[in-house]
């Protein structure tokens, strides 16, 4: 009885000896940290919209290893390899106790190891800690399993094993071993890429896919898909199918096995660079970027660098946006990611260039909008001088008077620098930061009216922003590169759906430029507004335009500004534009039908047909244009003036010089005194009403002139150490053809001219007013202020 109570006793002992050393070794398995490789960072991937690999960077420790958790691969891969290397992975704590006791019978009786009893997590232990095959490295993995079961969820676990599991050389992981062995991901795996991934790590270095190691890679791949079929875990097609072990097998065997690895994916660099920069934190990077689209501008791009290098030209960069849902499909950030002699890694479409003459279609838009301006409207393309700023077209000649629909299609720059000055620089700036530009500097007056032409700079991913508002209802979405499981941004008003019709309308006028006719013959695409621009001194060559259904904007160019006589926008960047749209686009010759009918915000008005202002009684012909609802414009036409002439002799008379003559109202065209001023200098006259007969004076215009230069808010700067006499500035003033304007400056009689003539002026430091009057009386008044550079 002694006995058995001190037998008692000692069991008792030896349970709470056991329990106590579970009790340190789960301390022990919480307070030691884990082996470090576990969180060692994998490798980066970009991936297409559909989940394909686009580009897969190398981890920093200079391995193809790609997280991919069990649900990312083919499940039956996951039941072929627990069949084979461990039946009770969800059941056991790290170490499976009856594989254990199985492997010590087996080899216990055939006096070898023949078996034995690596559990997954024992396994993935020796992969993170590699150590010698002996006794004590078995009883600490056995421990580090135990530690990870007891850390790590089993999904956990799983993952990090099909993360780590060797494929030979520097190739880790299920995911990059599938990449790299069959060119494909490991979510879909046939029964002999299931055999073959199975049996690599058995023996990495001996069976890893090269010429030599082809026969033993065959025969282990063979040895592991007939155990697998004997275990039924091997896939035999659909469920339902009628295929036999026997064929599986076959098939199996008349399979290649891979001889060499296949490169990784590397495409769309740029993309993928700029975006790993963008989200350091992720790992997987599911972009909206179509295979088929990239691929395309890509070729396109390169298929262009071919003759633009050799003009000097040697940067390139595009971007293809789907308009429905603002995502991008294409990024291509230079012609050649590794010509490091030209910055080839400068990720071109996210770096801010001056857009020429591209954002005129906005300001256009603006002007409609605001009911400044209408297409059919003259506008005047004379030389004008604000301060300093002079802007002149690209070919340097001026055109006189010319329709605004026009001088958006041939992209004349006056225009648009006088219509800024009324749109109002802040206001134009706000409408690019609500189509999502966010590079523009926010010190407030850093632009001035040089932002009409190129004074700016913004990214092509942002100038394509601009442009879906313009392709749409006038309404653009942030734009969407990564699926990051957010919902669709609602969009945003940029401009009225009237507006952009008519902006669209504009910009159609013209087709490709290298070959004019290709829409009629091909239907491709059925329409396509574009706009070009060309930054100042031929560094930056734009074109940015849309098809149907998708934007593309392309940027030409050399990232050290080298400039090169061959950066035009519609010459260079306007061909590479339509081969993408139309490479994109879908074939048809009819004209989507937002196209064919106008918005309902617009509305026909009827205006002078020459001058597309209202008209007045004096307009004789006339037409109907479309025009905003809310924003018709209310100017008059300025042109058409009924004049009372003496039939006999053909001068102009007034009421006081009526009587004893017989007269008659009769119309004619009057010109700006400023397109006037030109034409003289150009020396070339217009017709002119005729003058007032002698001792006459007309009658009932009453309008003052009006002060055109200096501008309104304009500050003069003298340079030092000029004479005055050199530093002479004009004064110039809007008024009837027949008027005599004379000038005063700070009450001084400066002197008396026509209005069609400047006065000159030499300025001094300090604040002036500049008056002027005509021979009625009416004047107008500005204040100029005059500074010495510094």
């Amino acid at each position: 009885m002694r006995r058995a109570r001190h037998l008692l006793k000692k069991l008792g002992w030896f349970a709470v000896g056991l329990v106590g050393l579970a009790a340190l070794g789960v301390a022990a398995a919480w307070w030691l940290p884990l082996p470090s490789r576990l969180s060692s960072p994998p490798s980066v991937v970009l991936e297409y919209r559909d989940g394909t690999p686009a580009h897969v960077f190398l981890a920093p420790d200079q391995r193809w290893r790609i997280a991919a958790p069990a649900e990312r691969i083919d499940p039956a891969y996951v039941r072929a390899l627990l069949a084979l290397e461990d039946k009770r992975f969800y059941s056991h704590p790290g170490v499976d106790p009856l594989a254990v006791a199985r492997a010590a019978v087996l080899n216990l009786t055939r006096g070898r190891r023949v078996s034995g009893a690596s559990t997954l997590t024992m396994q993935l232990v020796r992969m993170l800690e590699p150590r010698p095959r002996t006794f004590t490295s078995k009883l600490v993995e056995s421990f580090r399993a135990v530690q990870l079961e007891l850390r790590l969820t089993k999904q956990e676990v799983m993952g990090a094993y099909l993360q780590f599991v060797p494929y030979g050389r520097n190739v880790e992981g299920v995911e990059a071993a599938a990449l790299a062995y069959f060119g494909h991901t490991a979510a879909h795996l046939s029964p002999a890429e299931i055999a073959t991934l199975l049996a690599v790590p058995q023996n990495p270095n001996r069976r890893f896919p090269t010429p030599e190691n082809r026969a033993r890679l065959r025969a282990a791949r063979d040895d592991v898909a007939r155990r697998l079929l004997e275990a039924h875990a091997l896939p035999r097609g659909p469920e339902g199918a009628t295929v036999t072990d026997a064929q599986v097998l076959a098939e199996v065997h008349a399979s290649a096995a891979p001889l060499e690895l296949k490169p990784f994916p590397r495409e769309a660099p740029h993309a993928a660079v700029w975006l790993r920069a963008q989200r350091p934190g992720l790992t997987r990077l599911r972009t909206t970027l179509d295979a088929g689209t990239q691929r395309l501008v890509e070729r396109v791009m390169r298929d262009g660098s071919k003759d633009l290098s050799s003009r000097g030209v040697h940067n390139g960069a595009a971007v293809v946006v789907e308009r429905e849902r603002g995502e991008v499909l294409a990024l291509v950030g230079n012609f050649d990611f590794f010509d490091e002699k030209h910055g080839g890694q400068i990720v071109g479409f996210a770096t801010p260039r001056s857009p020429g003459s591209a954002l005129k279609p906005l300001l256009y838009a603006m002007g409609i909008d605001l009911g400044l301006a209408g297409p059919e409207q003259l506008v005047a393309d004379i030389p004008m001088s604000y301060g300093g700023y002079s802007p002149r077209n690209f070919d340097g000649r001026f055109l006189g008077l010319v329709r605004l629909e026009y001088a958006l299609s041939q992209s004349l720059n006056m225009p648009f620098v006088r219509l800024l000055e009324r749109v109002g620089v802040e206001r134009f700036l706000g409408a690019l930061r609500t189509s999502g530009v966010t590079s523009l500097i926010s010190e407030p007056g850093h632009y001035g009216l040089s932002a009409a032409v190129g004074g700016i700079e913004l990214t092509p991913l942002e100038l394509a922003g601009v442009y879906v508002a313009l392709a749409g209802d006038g309404r653009t979405r942030p734009l969407r590169l990564l699926e990051e499981g957010q919902p669709v941004a609602s969009p945003v008003e940029v401009m009225s759906p009237g507006a952009a019709w008519l902006t669209r309308k504009a910009l159609s006028l013209k087709d490709r430029p290298d070959f004019p006719e290709r829409r009629r013959l091909t239907g491709l695409p059925a329409r396509v507004h574009w706009k070009t621009g060309t930054s100042f001194g031929h560094r930056d060559a734009w074109a940015a335009g849309s098809g149907p259904r998708h934007t593309a904007v392309v940027w030409l160019g050399n990232f050290d500004h080298t400039p090169s006589v061959h950066l035009v926008g519609a010459d260079a960047a306007g061909p590479l534009l339509f081969d993408i749209l139309e490479g994109v686009g879908p074939r048809g010759r009819s004209l989507p039908e937002d196209e064919v009918t106008p918005p309902e915000d617009l509305m026909r008005v009827e205006v002078c047909a020459y001058s597309g202002h209202l008209p007045t009684d004096a307009c004789v012909q006339r037409k109907e244009v479309y025009a905003r609802r809310s924003a018709v414009p209310t100017a008059h036409c300025p042109y058409h003036q009924h004049i009372e002439v003496d039939v006999a002799s053909g001068l102009a008379v007034g009421p006081t010089c009526r009587a004893g003559r017989k007269t008659e109202s009769r119309v004619f065209v009057t010109w700006p005194a400023t397109i006037r001023r030109w034409l003289e200098e150009q020396h070339r006259r217009l017709p002119e009403p005729p003058s007032l007969a002698p001792g006459c004076e007309l009658g009932g215009e009453r309008a003052a002139p009006t002060i055109v230069s200096p501008a309104q808010g304009h500050i003069a700067l003298l340079i030092p150490g000029v004479p005055p006499e050199q530093q002479e500035m004009p004064l110039e003033a809007e008024a009837s053809h027949e008027r005599a304007l004379t000038w005063f400056v700070d009450g001084a009689l400066l002197g008396t001219a026509r209005a069609d003539e400047r006065m000159w002026w030499k300025p001094s430091v300090g604040s002036h007013e500049i008056l002027v009057t005509d021979d009625r009386g009416l004047s107008a008044k500005r204040t100029l202020l005059v500074r010495e550079r510094r």
